[in-house]
């Protein structure tokens, strides 16, 4: 299984990205998406899940600004982030917990990481 991470950019503050995680390869399922963030010089952080019947979950720096959504189809996790701030700017990786085709198992994925700036 391999997770695409893409949407990164740079933009000023008070704007918006539009973060998107592609999973592809032998998967049955995704039981849950979420997106972590590291900042120079700090611990990894979650940012926002979304589990496979659609229940959210969101730190508190994130909540009412992003949207975790997911297209259950297409393998495909979103993170919309709005009214960005200076305090926004990390790397940002996507992770997956996906049972694999054949199997009742359970495994963690992780997507390379896509950098968000967020200028003042």
């Amino acid at each position: 299984v391999q997770l695409q991470a893409s949407g990164g950019g740079l933009v000023q503050a008070g704007g918006s990205l539009r973060l998107s995680c592609a999973a592809s390869g032998n998967i049955f399922k995704i039981n849950a998406i979420s997106w972590y963030r590291q900042a120079p010089g700090k611990q990894r952080e979650l940012v926002a899940k979304v589990r496979g019947a659609g229940e959210t979950q969101y730190a508190g720096s994130a909540e009412g600004r992003f949207i975790i959504s997911r297209d259950s189809a297409k393998y495909t996790g979103y993170l919309q982030m709005n009214s960005l701030k200076p305090e926004d700017t990390a790397i940002y990786s996507c992770n997956a917990n996906v049972v694999l085709s054949g199997t009742l198992y359970e495994y963690s994925y992780w997507g390379q990481g896509t950098q968000v700036t967020v200028s003042s």
